[in-house]
């Protein structure tokens, strides 16, 4: 269970601040612990992830010791559990160690506090999430974490069922760890237990089901995962099968080739490639936000050919008309689609990320004296604005002014 020094602190520690934090518990008679993605990512040599702590102390005697250390604190949304900690203008989540207990009677889970490491450790998901670290880097495993890390089996702790009982929403998150960390077939009586209680994920807020499905896509097996998920309909109840999961394998392959960040909308859009209509119908039914909701659409509706990314001149029109990441979007959706190889389009990225977008060198105001009726200088302005795209942009000020006398004049 214990393994002594077993993790380099500095891997996770990146400001003395939060010592202050650990020296505030330990004050209070309590001890405070790393645990979750941190200490789970930091062992499978990944990074960028959040730092999550756990504590023996009850929230309230949590606050009473950041106030006394001068450490701010914030409540954590509908987290009752959970106090946020001002640490370097950031908020650390210390959640208290917790137990639940199912009612007999009504059948509800009760929670209370629990100054018990390895009760904490038996009400979280898996396996893999139940490892947590001191500041010493001293590693407490309570369900062989690390050794299924190091195998790559992802399973729950206990009984799956009760696990997923306790929170459906742990069925997306299953997945999700076994496309990130899963290296042997997936679980079996895991699996089993995720089809039987698919459809306790109707029960859960959609937005809730939403983030997991956006988190499983940006993993790097999310095509074979995704597979397993739509042959068991886990998803059913919210999307249809994904006729295009090749399309999806290759798009992964691409990005990753291209040391280019996965785009959680990006894949979605490969995997169904919609039209404007389906486009609108899947961003409802994911409540996409109205940023989202606008870049999935405005992919669908607008088509970029071959023959208009072929061109230097037609791919500076691109982005200039609809942006640098628009256009990266565009030509590594297509050529996941068309089963492009990188190599043909990478020169490609390369030149639009460093292009220097033009500006249009004439604004409403500079046509004021040339137009008698002032409403028709939107639409000289649209003219020149043609004209000059039409000269690759290179009109300048005085040229542009003197084709507006002759529009204007004609």
């Amino acid at each position: 269970m214990l393994r002594p020094e077993y993790l380099d602190m500095t891997k996770i520690i990146k400001s003395k601040n939060i010592v202050k934090l650990f020296v505030a518990v330990e004050e209070h008679g309590g001890s405070l612990r790393f645990v979750g993605g941190a200490v789970r990512d930091t062992l499978a040599g990944l990074s960028g992830f959040d730092l999550d702590l756990a504590t023996d102390l009850s929230p309230d005697e949590l606050v009473e010791a950041c106030e006394d250390f001068h450490l701010k604190t914030v409540p954590i949304g509908l987290k009752t559990d959970t106090i946020g900690v001002v640490i370097d203008n950031q908020i650390m989540e210390v959640a208290s160690l917790k137990h639940k207990n199912k009612n007999q009677s009504n059948n509800l889970w009760l929670a209370g506090y629990t100054d018990d490491w390895s009760t904490d450790a038996s009400q979280r998901d898996l396996t893999i999430n139940a490892v947590y670290a001191d500041l010493q880097g001293n590693v407490f495993d309570y369900y062989n974490g690390i050794e299924d890390l190091e195998k790559g089996i992802v399973r729950f702790i206990g009984n799956p069922e009760e696990r997923i009982q306790e929170d459906y929403l742990r069925i997306m998150r299953f997945f999700r760890f076994y496309s990130l960390f899963g290296k042997q077939p997936i679980n079996k009586e895991a699996l089993k237990a995720c089809v039987k209680h698919k459809k306790g994920l109707r029960k859960i807020a959609i937005e809730r089901v939403r983030d997991e499905l956006f988190k499983l896509l940006v993993t790097p097996n999310v095509a074979p995962t995704l597979k397993i998920i739509f042959e068991n309909d886990i998803l059913g109840y919210f999307l249809p099968p994904s006729p295009h999961l090749d399309a999806l394998e290759r798009l992964t392959k691409i990005v990753s080739d291209a040391n280019y960040e996965g785009n959680f909308l990006r894949r979605l859009f490969v995997m169904y490639q919609p039209n404007s209509v389906q486009a609108e119908d899947i961003a409802a039914t994911l409540r996409f936000t109205k940023k989202q909701k606008e870049t999935f659409v405005r992919w669908a509706r607008i088509n970029l050919g071959a023959e208009n990314l072929a061109s230097p001149p037609a791919r500076k029109q691109i982005v200039y008309r609809y942006g640098k990441q628009f256009a990266i979007d565009k030509i590594l959706i297509n050529a996941a689609i068309n089963d492009v190889d990188l190599s043909i389009i990478a020169d490609i990225l390369h030149e639009i990320d460093n292009m220097v977008i033009p500006i249009f060198p004439l604004r409403g105001r500079d046509l004021l004296n040339m137009v008698e009726d002032k409403a028709q200088i939107g639409v000289y302005l649209s003219q020149l604005e043609q004209a000059w795209i039409d000269s690759d942009f290179t009109l300048n000020r005085d040229e542009l002014l003197q084709l507006a006398e002759k529009f204007i004049h004609k």
